[in-house]
Order: C-alpha cells, then structure tokens, then sequence
C-alpha cells in the first residue's frame, strides 16, 4: 500500500483536499513539496502536481525537475501543474484577460479519453487562477474546454502524461472525484486497498514490530485523536501500553469522571491524575491568553513527568499526531505563522528522553474516525466535537478562578446537552460557551442585577481551518438562553457569536 501516489505541493490551498478525494477512493497517497521529492519517487504508481499561488510566468514560480516523473510514472497536473508542463514545455501561457474563478462547464470533450471516461459534456469543473494556457507543450493533445477556457485539458502524446485547467478535488467539479478514479484507477492502475481495516492490520503488525516488549506512555485527552491512538496501541502492545488522563481542572462539567469510565469499559491501562488545584493555582492573576497556553502547557509536562517517572523502564512516548500536523511542518513555506500557540503533549521537552511513535500520522480526522469505528470504539466517543487542549481557559476571557470555572463548567453543559436533546450536536463540528469579562445590569423578580455575561458559539467546519457559524433554530437559543440565566447564579445575559472563520479564529483566545 506505501508509495501509491505522490502529491507534489506547490502551495495551493487546494492540496490537502486532493489527498483527501485520492483517500475516499481508498488510495493511499502522500503530499511531499515540490522542492522535496522523495529519492524513491520512481517506486511511486502515479504522481499529481497540485495548483499554486503562484504564475509560471513570475521570476520565483516554482520549478521543480520533473526528469524522474515525466513519461516514467504516469503524472496528472492540475491548474498550476498545467501551466508549468506547458510553459517549460513549448506551449505558450499569458495573463487571462478576464481572471478565470468559479464554476464553468465542460462545453467539449474529445471522444474515447479514459481520463474523461464516464464524465458528461457540460459537467460543472470549478476554476481558480489568473493565467491561461494559450498554445499546447510539444505533443499536446486537447482534451477539453469550457466557454472560456478553450485548453482546459490535454494530455501528452505517448506518455502517461495529463494536464487540467480546472480543480477536481473541491465539491463544485461535479465530476471531479469520477476523474481522479479514472486517472489513478483506469489509466494508472492503482489499487483501491487503503480502506480502515487494512490501516489497522498493517499499522498493528507495524507497532509490534518497532516496539516489540518495551513500555508505551500515552497522555490521553478524551478526545477523538488520543482515544484512537490508545486503541491502537493497546491491540498491538496490551498492558505494555500506560495511558495518563489528566485533570486540568479546565475540562467540561463531570467529564474526568465521565471519560475514565468511558475508558475502563474499553479495557484501556488508565490513570486519571487530578491535578486541579495545581493548574489552577499556576494559573493565578493570569489574564494574557498566550501567557495561560504556556503555564498549562509547562504544568502539563511537570505532571506528565511526575506521573512518567512512577513507571519503571518506559521507552516510548505515544501521541495523537494526524497528517494534517505533519503536512503544516512541512509544507512549502514551512509551518505558517503562529496564530496561536497549541498546547500538546508535542510539545514534552528533551529532559524526558522518549523515542516517539505516531501511529494516527498519516491519517487525516475523518479517516481517525472511521478507523476507531472498525476498532469498535463507541460512536458517541467518535462523534466528540474538538475541544481545546487548554480547555476552559482560554473560553474564560482574563484571569481564571475556581468560581468563574464553575460557571462556566455549568453553562457549557447546559449548552451542549442542548444540542443533543435538540438533534443538533452531530449537525455541529464544535460548539462551546465563553465567559466575558464583561457585568451586565439585569431585572430578576424586582430585583436589579450586575452579572456576568456568556457567549454561546457553534460552527460548522470539515477540517477547522475555515469555519461558518450555525444557525441555531431560535426556539433553541431562545430554551437555551432562559435556562441558562435561570440555573446559573452569577449570569444575567447570554449572546450568540455570529462570526465566521476567517477573519474570526473559532475560539476566543
């Protein structure tokens, strides 16, 4: 299953979503930059270059050497990857003189192309840049065009080479995914074997080899990655795997005592570690967000290594990383700019002298999720909206005391109990309340009041990298808002966040 299809990554905002379509076809595939090709790329079944920011014509365009692809391995090239075969190619690529973005339809295409096998004239593609191939490479034969674009696919003559204008890989190419199977499947005759069942056969077999007898150490969090991990784990290593729950004293209402029977019915080694008033007391006078992730994050590692330590002979430290992590890391541009910092069992320091293994690296969340279904992990712990690893912390906007948790812990329950009762949670990819740091005057009974107020958030995302808030029937938020002000003493207004990602971050702080 290794070295089934290459992604080259010229920068594109697009790129994770092509690895993500290749995965759907149950096909293993990579994403590597362009400007790092593997030494074995010739062990590759096919190879996709993706778009780019960039145009071919710009003095600093990516130009990568192609010698060991081109005509050796059978390649498909998408917007950028286009015009670069064309431009370097004997073909001819200008400036469009209208910038080509957003939906088009396949007006022609040319008879008997397996590349287009299946796929009907006047099926929806979506286009995104600026440039436009004018004149075909040396041996390029049209494929295709829409009203606008007149080569909007071409293919090389004699070689296993394919070249589309368009992005296949975003929902609006109706037939994109019918594409990229007739690319990797008919013409490049990849197998369609990377299914969850194989991932945890060989990744098993995989554990067992690297790691054989020695001790596994794992901070789980509760969440969705850790969870995955352990069981992982656990099948390939049993009572050699020793998982550390900690409490933060930041968590959800009643959820370390929730989550450590949810993992004693799994069979799982746990150790839940109540370390509350620790953190909290580091956490003391706190208001700055970036200062609260590194008190949590340096008393994390100090428990984490008290707790490490009562385990004799341990060699190994086990994290949740996914692929998403590993492709940021490594990226064109290498990692982005920090927005914020993320707190992470990643983040243990070299004094613990750990090997590291990552058994959940190459897998994006969905693929998480539907491997801990094949493990038989219960689907209420699958579904688990994402929760910050500060937790309630940075929901509490300045400085954090055991009362402003308190009332936050019982508002957030409310809210997501909520949403379940109501049918909503699973139509939520994250939800969660914030406490401002804001009193409000209210009225209870004759009463006047100066209380806290609480935000209440929910979002709809596929990844977290862009998300849109939900809207929440207001029959919901209108129960929801009374209950709140009528159950939680301290709290006399609730606002709802109407903010979208971008430019709003998803949490607060």
């Amino acid at each position: 299953m290794q070295n089934n299809v290459l992604i080259l990554d010229f920068g594109s905002q697009y790129t994770q979503l092509i690895a993500r379509r290749v995965r759907e076809l149950n096909i293993y595939c990579e994403i590597h930059p362009y400007n790092k090709i593997p030494e074995n790329v010739n062990t590759f079944k096919a190879v996709i270059l993706s778009g780019s920011p960039f145009s071919v014509r710009a003095e600093d365009a990516p130009h990568p050497d192609l010698s060991q692809i081109r005509g050796k391995v059978p390649m498909l090239a998408v917007c950028y990857g286009a015009q670069y075969l064309a431009h370097f190619n004997g073909g001819k690529v200008e400036a469009s003189e209208i910038r080509e973005y957003g939906r088009a339809n396949l007006a022609v295409i040319k008879d008997q192309e397996l590349l287009f096998d299946e796929i009907p004239e006047n099926s929806q593609v979506w286009m995104s840049h600026s440039d436009t191939i004018k004149e075909l490479p040396q041996g390029g034969v049209r494929l295709a065009s829409t009203q606008d674009v007149l080569n909007a696919a071409y293919r090389i003559e004699g070689e296993q080479t394919f070249a589309i204008q368009f992005h296949p890989e975003v929902y609006h190419s109706q037939d994109g995914k019918q594409l990229l199977e007739n690319f990797l499947v008919k013409i490049a005759g990849v197998a369609q074997e990377w299914t969850p069942e194989a991932f945890v056969d060989m990744t098993v077999n995989e554990l067992r080899e690297k790691i054989g007898s020695d001790k596994v150490v794992l901070g789980l969090s509760g969440g969705v990655d850790s969870t995955v991990a352990a069981v992982l784990l656990h099948k390939a290593i049993g009572k050699n795997l020793y998982c550390i729950f900690v409490n933060n004293g930041l968590l959800r209402k009643d959820e370390f005592s929730n989550v450590l029977n949810q993992y004693k019915g799994m069979g799982l080694n746990v150790k839940g570690v109540d370390s509350s008033k620790r953190f909290l007391d580091a956490l003391a006078g706190i208001s700055d967000p970036e200062e609260k992730r590194k008190k949590i994050g340096n008393t994390f590692i100090d428990v984490f290594d008290d707790e490490a330590h009562e385990i004799t002979d341990v060699t190994y430290l086990a994290q949740g990383t996914i692929y998403p992590d590993v492709i940021e890391s490594i990226s064109v541009n290498g990692p982005s700019a920090t927005i914020k910092s993320h707190h992470n069992v990643g983040g243990l320091p070299d004094f613990m002298k750990l090997k590291i293994v990552e058994p959940l690296r190459m897998l994006f969340k969905d693929e998480v999720r539907r491997v801990g279904g094949e493990m038989g992990i219960d689907p209420e712990l699958l579904g688990r909206h994402p929760f910050p690893g500060p937790g309630l912390a940075i929901r509490i906007l300045g400085d954090i005391t055991a009362e402003k948790v308190r009332i936050l812990q019982e508002v957030d329950h409310i809210f997501i109990q909520g949403l379940k009762d109501w049918n909503l949670y699973d139509k939520v990819w994250q939800a969660g309340a914030i406490l401002l740091p804001v009193n409000s005057v209210g009225v209870m009974g004759d009463e006047r009041t100066y209380e806290k107020v609480v935000a209440l958030r929910a979002v709809e995302s596929t990844d977290g990298m862009t998300a849109d808030w939900v809207n929440l029937p207001y029959d919901f938020l209108q129960k929801i808002s009374n209950t709140i002000i009528n159950r939680v003493k301290g709290v006399n207004r609730v606002v709802y966040d109407i903010s979208s990602k971008p430019p709003a971050t998803i949490e607060w702080e």
